[in-house]
């Protein structure tokens, strides 16, 4: 209920409420820094797109992207521009600052007016009334939505991040898989050979059929292979396309024919339990969210008896009477709601709000440990292929064409060793996807990316 403030003050008001009202609105200065805590986690810098200009200026800019084989920077860079959930989710800064501008204003002003006439009389009422009760709290209502506003540039901050590290996922997950058709298919032409080859030798009777069966089983074997790895390669550069939120002419994009090189050293990580405490954006959203209720509950004491305070100025004139003046405060009695149970709703979140904070901290730390172990244990795994599986045999095919050359060996064991070949470079792919995978998984954990590697061996992934 609102009531009454005087006509002379209303210049003053109204120069308040003016004053009040030019807190500026501006999304694209809002999600400044977002982007620019986002930057300085994952090295990639997200815009808001405004116009069709912006749109039509990033289509082409993306289309020069495409004109080579999409590298792992240029998805991530193309994923956080142009995804259009993640452009959505970026407008959430610019709403927070909305919110922010508003509670810098106060309610409009009331403004009443009543006559009445009767008997020869009349009687005219007029009052102006303000939200005195919004006026006094305004400064805490305005710290509570500059800290709501924070953990919004927080939160998009990590819808940033946790978009960019999915999309280096999809990306590993994609090339790893167009490698391994490519093997497949390769494997399948050294099987229609050697089944053809086998045919011919149990035609002239230097095989059994049993030889033959085995032979094109094998055959039988790989073709499905290739079919399996389509699939697999199909469905990965699908959920790469997602992740771009590409479509048309630019989801013909070309992927590179293999995974980067294995660095030639891990990289060492100290401390990575308080890294991931002082990096990890959730981590800081759970604090900030702590230290806003706690800013609530302060507000929810100061005004647990004052639910609505007005403050008015009226006038009141009649017929054949002097003109009368005075004042009127609205103030709500506190005869049923005393307030308390605002207050032990908001110290109940509060107490919850220091829970979530001391969980989320717990997982990042055991998530921080986790990921660097997997980490290492991943490249200790694509290394020893890399070391000792693939030399090993390469040294073997080496001997078995060797001797088959020679006639000391069979057609029989120069197939074997075939596919005993293909089983090996299956493995080694896998555990060079794994091994990459982990390192995003590793920089998710921790909240920042790792350092570039100083240099990579140059051994092939294959015999």
């Amino acid at each position: 209920m609102a009531r009454p403030t005087s006509w002379r003050a209303a210049p003053v008001l109204a120069c308040g409420l003016l004053l009040a009202g030019c807190a500026s609105v501006a999304p694209e200065r809002a999600f400044e820094a977002s982007a620019a805590a986002a930057q300085a986690r994952t090295g990639v810098d997200a815009r808001l797109l405004r116009s069709d200009a912006d749109r039509r200026a990033l289509q082409a800019t993306i289309d020069a992207w495409l004109q080579a084989p999409l590298t792992q920077d240029a998805a991530v860079r193309i994923a956080a521009l142009n995804h259009p959930g993640l452009q959505a989710t970026y407008w959430e800064a610019g709403i927070a600052q909305a919110d922010v501008a508003q509670a810098a204003r106060l309610r409009n002003p009331g403004v009443g007016f009543s006559r009445m006439d009767g008997g020869g009389n009349r009687e005219t009422e007029r009052s102006v009334s303000i939200d005195l009760a919004g006026l006094l709290t305004m400064p805490l209502r305005q710290r509570m939505a500059a800290r709501r506003f924070d953990e919004t540039t927080l939160r998009v901050a990590a819808a940033i991040e946790h978009h960019v590290n999915a999309t280096r996922r999809a990306w590993v997950e994609a090339v790893a898989a167009r490698q391994a058709l490519a093997y497949a298919r390769q494997v399948a032409d050294a099987a229609d050979a050697s089944n053809a080859l086998m045919a011919r030798m149990t035609q002239a009777g230097n095989a059994s059929a049993l030889d033959l069966a085995r032979e094109a089983a094998f055959h039988a074997e790989a073709a499905a292979g290739v079919l399996r790895a389509d699939r697999l390669a199909n469905a990965a550069r699908e959920r790469l396309t997602r992740q771009l939120g590409l479509w048309g002419a630019q989801a013909l994009y070309t992927l590179p024919e293999r995974l980067p090189d294995l660095p030639a050293t891990p990289v060492e990580l100290a401390g990575i339990e308080r890294t991931a405490l002082n990096q990890r954006l959730d981590v800081q959203a759970a604090r900030a969210a702590a230290s806003g209720t706690a800013a609530d509950l302060g507000l929810t004491r100061t005004t647990r008896f004052v639910n609505v305070l007005d403050l008015g100025y009226a006038d009141k004139r009649e017929t054949g009477e002097p003109k009368r003046d005075g004042y009127e405060i609205g103030l709500e009695l506190p005869l049923f709601d005393w307030g308390g149970a605002r207050v032990a709703r908001a110290e109940a979140l509060y107490m919850q709000s220091l829970g979530q904070v001391a969980h989320v901290a717990v997982n990042a730390r055991s998530e921080a440990r986790a990921g660097y172990l997997g980490y290492r244990a991943s490249y200790d795994v694509a290394r020893h292929y890399r070391d000792h599986v693939i030399p090993l045999r390469k040294q073997i095919s080496d001997e078995t064409l060797l001797r088959y050359n020679g006639m000391l060996a069979s057609p029989f064991e120069l197939l074997a060793d075939a596919r005993e070949q293909a089983a090996a470079v299956h493995a080694t792919i896998e555990a060079l996807k794994d091994f990459w995978l982990a390192q995003v998984d590793l920089e998710a954990a921790i909240g920042t990316r790792l350092p570039a590697p100083s240099n990579t061996d140059k051994k092939d992934a294959s015999p």
